[in-house]
């Protein structure tokens, strides 16, 4: 089993950046598919970007593409996702995720999951 704990979260004005961290211990994060999701206030829990174990493959979900990069670093059994030119709609608690199975935007396909860390963009 791999616990997973975020890091980075914080409060930034519009158009500003931030980078989270997702740090694996337990098991080699290098043998799964990692995600980030997000969980806004009254909504449901969405999709917003995954690496694939080798790091060779990236997705992104619309409303991010362009503005967040994902990343990996198996040598050091973490993830991370810089996010700039960040929006208000931006705001949501951020969720580090990762599985064995294919590539999914379900969060209910996703095994292991961390705490989340809050990300709050004002305007």
């Amino acid at each position: 089993q791999v616990q997973l704990v975020e890091s980075g979260g914080g409060l930034v004005q519009a158009g500003g950046s931030l980078r989270l961290s997702c740090a694996a211990s337990g098991r080699t994060l290098s043998n799964y598919r990692v995600g980030w999701f997000r969980q806004a206030p009254g909504k449901e829990r969405e999709f917003v970007t995954a690496i694939s174990a080798s790091g060779k493959t990236t997705y992104y979900a619309d409303s991010v593409k362009g503005r967040f990069t994902i990343s990996r670093d198996n040598a050091k059994n973490t993830v991370s996702l810089q996010m700039n030119s960040l929006k208000p709609e931006d705001t949501a608690a951020y969720y580090c995720a990762a599985t064995t199975r294919s590539q999914s935007t379900d969060d209910a396909r996703w095994d292991y999951w961390g705490q989340g860390t809050q990300v709050t963009v004002s305007s």
